[in-house]
């Protein structure tokens, strides 16, 4: 069976290639390259060459992000991404060198999603250093049940794939770890060393892989207050870290 060629919508658009094209544009955009070889019909004026080429990626990068969740980095190949983009291939190697740079790519985007929604719920959460971690976990926890795909390319493939991806998974996980070790330095007398930090990324990294692995993303909110107790636990002690798995910690 064919695979089933990605369909990009306004929305998905919107925030994606920028803002200097007016919304007029990108719906007609979406309209005339939402062909299966992403050419334009006959006859239809062309549109900036920048806004082609800014909606050629963005199909690349989606069907990049389906394909590799579908098949394994390992097993894809570039012509898996196109089969699903609906592009030819001189199209992708204007846009990417080869199968690791379109995934790099990916990540980065997936990356910049998942920042994007921490902040937002960061943004938000009240001064307590325990109130923001829980906000960010919740955050996190929404964001892999809403869409698993882009948290499977940052946690699962990332790993299988270059060295360069997986210096993009670390440096991304040594940014988390510093975060967590800033809030409770704010916060507490007499933290445990920034080592802690990395112990606990790499502790809650390690449940969300075994879950995306296995496709068991269904009541992952479940995880909250046993991944608060994991967390509070080397700052606070067992007494803190016992109050989050209270039915308080899921409010």
């Amino acid at each position: 069976m064919a695979p089933k060629r990605i369909v990009l919508t306004h929305d998905m658009l919107t925030g994606a290639v920028g803002d200097q094209w007016s919304d007029a544009e990108l719906r007609e955009a979406v309209n005339l390259l939402s062909r299966a070889d992403g050419r334009f019909p006959a006859g239809v004026r062309s549109l900036p060459p920048d806004l082609v080429r800014a909606i050629q990626r963005e199909r690349l990068l989606a069907a990049m992000l389906v394909g590799v969740n579908e098949l394994g980095y390992r097993s894809l190949t570039v012509q898996d991404v196109l089969s699903r983009a609906g592009v030819s291939r001189p199209t992708f190697y204007e846009q990417f060198k080869d199968k690791e740079d379109c995934f790099l790519a990916t990540f980065d985007a997936s990356a910049a999603r998942l920042h994007k929604c921490l902040h937002a719920a960061l943004s938000e959460a009240p001064a307590p250093w325990r109130d923001r971690l829980r906000a960010g976990l919740r955050a996190l926890l929404g964001f892999v049940a809403e869409d698993p795909n882009p948290a499977r390319t940052i946690v699962v493939e990332a790993r299988a794939s270059s060295p360069a991806g997986l210096r993009r998974r670390d440096e991304m996980m040594d940014g988390f770890a510093t975060c967590i070790d800033a809030e409770a330095r704010k916060a507490l007398s007499d933290p445990p060393s920034a080592i802690a930090a990395v112990g606990v990324v790499g502790g809650i990294e390690s449940v969300l892989y075994s879950r995306l692995q296995r496709n068991a993303t269904d009541e992952l909110e479940t995880l909250l207050p046993s991944l608060m107790y994991f967390a509070v636990l080397p700052y606070e002690g067992h007494d803190a870290a016992s109050e989050e798995l209270g039915g308080a910690a899921l409010t």
